[in-house]
């Protein structure tokens, strides 16, 4: 997939990027719909919001309250 650069703009109070069309439809969503946007270790992802992903989502920041110390161990 190609990049695409898109321009900081400001909307209201924020700041905020135009998706163009395509993108949007590769990402099966429109206006009103919600999307997630997810940190990777090198970069950052746009996913579709479905009820499966928030549902993972709770799941995994349970876990991480949970296990913090853990989690902090295996990080080091």
């Amino acid at each position: 997939m190609a990049a695409t650069a898109l321009k900081i703009i400001s909307i209201s109070n924020s700041l905020g990027v135009i998706l163009p069309k395509d993108i949007l439809s590769q990402l099966q969503v429109e206006k009103g719909d919600k999307i997630f946007l997810s940190d990777t270790p090198d970069s950052f992802r746009i996913s579709r919001h479905t009820d499966e992903l928030e549902k993972d989502q709770a799941l995994a920041e349970t876990i991480i309250r949970r296990r913090r110390t853990a989690l902090r161990e295996l990080a080091k």
